[in-house]
């Protein structure tokens, strides 16, 4: 849940716990998409000289 969020939280099992677990997830996949995006463009690039 988010941090700023007042509402109280919903009865496990209910469908606004079950919509809000589903957003949750949701999110949550979009960024390990992202991230995996991420590495892979990296592992992709040619490597450069490190800077020390």
């Amino acid at each position: 849940m988010k941090k700023g969020n007042k509402k109280n939280k919903p009865v496990e099992g209910s469908q606004e716990a079950l919509i809000d677990e589903v957003e949750h997830l949701r999110m949550e996949n979009a960024y390990l998409k992202k991230l995996n995006a991420l590495v892979q463009s990296k592992e992709k690039s040619p490597k450069k000289t490190k800077r020390k």
